[in-house]
């Protein structure tokens, strides 16, 4: 029989004084609804043959909105078979809600006890209102990702034996944004920047959800070029695989560059590796354009 949701922390107090999961004589099945933690679940099972677990990811998608996201048939299968179903947490699994409640598996919510940011308020230009109480894109900042992680790893406990590291995880050694920035101002074509920009000491000035079809309104455009005007702003950032039509008409206006930034919902990488790559591609994609 499959167990139902224990929270992280409980399931950390619970087994506190537990060293070994019990041993199953099948294939444990964890389905992960996000990169991110598909990145940090496959980080902490590394190492266990496949005939022990199995992993699978449920959204692997270039959209950068899961608000609008549907369940296929895939999907919804993945989830049927799933012993276990890994969360990020934070509404951004709101898309999947009724098939949660449904289901058998136990659910682990990644983001417990993490301090997490207001969501900002904006609407979508297709005329749908978001309304989360918080942003989701925690994982921006790396403090917050690798709590999720230490988070996961309490949780899955009770189901195996983690093979990944076998302490908790730590921050590597400063990789930030060395020196003094001209511009410690971000201007950004996604709402879900931040997290980053706290992490980073950055100011985040105006950020645009921009979904592929949409239309940014003139008044938008008017105040995004206002702002780099006044503060003097040599570059925006558009995210990796995200819609770059409005960026490229304020760049045409203000003779600003247009970077990249990876907000890694989409990847084909396992392991902790490829999240701090990414994050480190995107310090210096933000070092060389705000210098």
């Amino acid at each position: 029989m499959k167990k139902r949701l224990i929270p992280p922390l409980l399931a950390a107090l619970l087994l506190s004084g537990c060293t070994q999961a019990p041993v199953r004589e099948e294939a444990l099945h964890i389905l992960c609804t996000t990169y991110p933690v598909y990145l940090l679940t496959t980080d902490l099972i590394q190492g266990m043959e496949e005939s022990e677990v199995q992993v699978e990811l449920l959204v692997n998608s270039q959209t950068s909105c899961l608000h609008d996201y549907s369940l296929t048939v895939k999907d919804m299968k993945a989830i049927e078979r799933a012993d276990i179903i890994i969360t990020s947490g934070t509404g951004l699994e709101d898309f999947m809600a009724d098939a949660l409640a449904a289901s058998a598996a136990a659910v682990i919510d990644c983001s417990e006890g993490i301090d997490l940011l207001p969501a900002p308020e904006h609407a979508d230009h297709d005329g749908h209102d978001h309304e989360e109480e918080y942003d989701p894109h925690y994982w921006m900042d790396p403090g917050c990702f690798l709590q999720a992680g230490n988070n996961l790893r309490q949780a899955l406990t009770e189901f195996v034996t983690p093979a990944g590291p076998s302490a908790e995880y730590q921050l590597p050694a400063p990789t930030g944004l060395p020196g003094e920035l001209s511009c410690p101002y971000l201007i950004t074509f996604h709402d879900g920047f931040q997290y980053f920009a706290q992490a980073h000491g950055l100011t985040l000035l105006k950020a645009i959800e921009e979904e592929e079809g949409s239309t940014v309104s003139a008044q938008e455009i008017k105040e995004i070029v206002a702002l780099i005007k006044e503060y003097d702003i040599p570059a925006i950032f558009v995210e990796k695989n995200g819609s770059r039509s409005t960026a490229e008409v304020i760049a045409r206006e203000t003779g600003c560059k247009i970077y990249e930034l990876d907000m890694l919902m989409s990847g084909d990488g396992t392991g902790i590796r490829p999240y701090f790559d990414a994050m480190t591609a995107n310090r210096a994609a933000v070092q060389e354009a705000l210098q």
